[in-house]
């Protein structure tokens, strides 16, 4: 299935929420009147595309107010498709590979689909014919390691953990300098499933990118922040301190199954400044895509 049909289906939910204002503001043919105006602005914030984002769609509908008038529903859906990728849009940073090992952070709190998401990238990138080798640096769960260990031997990935408890800091060296000795491609680190909350553990991530960059240059080249799109936003305020912590470079948006308002994305890379790297969209290996802008404003908007 492509990315467009995946992502439409992920999105039905915000899609529901915006569609029947829409369709009833574009049906009169007329100038935006402040009381359709207001349904508009309802339907956005209740997809949770956050108040900025909402307010400059909101400033465009009342710019183009006489074209909707004439073009109706189609005319609206345009211009809203415009200002949802305009918004969506970042630039992307280094290409992907171009260092070897090319050293990925995966951070972000439990529960929000991190391990899964590293498994599927491990396999997608083995799959292209990549080596690629995947360290728990998480050494306070157990169980991630384990289930992160079943990934890499599903995807065919090298796989390396410390002992329980061990120093996380500690076992990335070790990682790291095992893959510059077998000239691995790729390295994806899973780190502890952190609350946003807990400025210690924040200050571990930090550490971590500091020995990153000591054994490998440049070294997280990505840190990707994996946001459940369940959270609506609450992701936010998850965004803000991993940035603060880890240099966030990219996000991931998981469970974007149709239950998720979708429009979480907007407000997130406003937000932070950073492109959205992948969506998950089902629970099979090949249900993590690459992003794509205007397929995804396409999916909240229908066509």
């Amino acid at each position: 299935m492509g990315l467009a049909l995946r992502l439409r289906g992920g999105l039905a939910r915000t899609r529901e929420l915006l569609e029947t204002p829409l369709q009833d503001l574009a049906r009169g043919r007329r100038p935006l009147d402040p009381e359709a105006l207001l349904a508009v602005e309802q339907a956005l914030l209740g997809a949770d595309l956050g108040l900025p984002a909402v307010e400059e769609a909101l400033e465009a509908l009342r710019a183009k107010s006489g074209e909707i008038a004439r073009g109706g529903l189609p005319a609206m859906r345009q211009l809203l498709r415009a200002e949802l990728v305009r918004s969506l849009e970042r630039p992307t940073g280094k290409a992907p590979f171009s260092a070897r090992p090319w050293v990925v952070f995966m951070v972000g709190v439990n529960g929000a689909g991190k391990t899964t998401t590293i498994g599927k990238l491990a396999t997608a990138w083995t799959a292209e014919g990549r080596s690629v080798l995947v360290c728990a640096a998480d050494t306070f769960r157990a169980a991630a390691a384990e289930q992160l260990e079943a990934w890499a031997a599903r995807a065919s990935a090298s796989f390396h953990r410390g002992a329980e408890g061990a120093d996380p800091s500690a076992v990335l060296t070790d990682a790291l300098r095992s893959a510059r000795a077998h000239g691995i491609d790729a390295v994806l680190v899973d780190t502890a499933g952190r609350l946003h909350t807990k400025s210690k553990l924040m200050a571990e991530l930090a550490k971590m990118a500091r020995v990153a960059a000591r054994e490998v240059p440049e070294a997280p080249h990505e840190t990707l922040l994996v946001l459940d799109a369940t959270v609506g936003s609450n992701g936010l305020a998850q965004g803000r301190e991993f940035a603060k912590a880890g240099g966030v470079s990219g996000l991931v948006l998981t469970k974007l199954d149709g239950t998720a308002k979708g429009g979480i994305a907007v407000a997130v890379v406003r937000e932070l400044g950073v492109p959205i790297r992948y969506v998950g969209v089902g629970e099979q290996t090949d249900d993590l895509v690459a992003f794509d802008a205007a397929a995804f404003a396409d999916g909240l908007l229908g066509s």
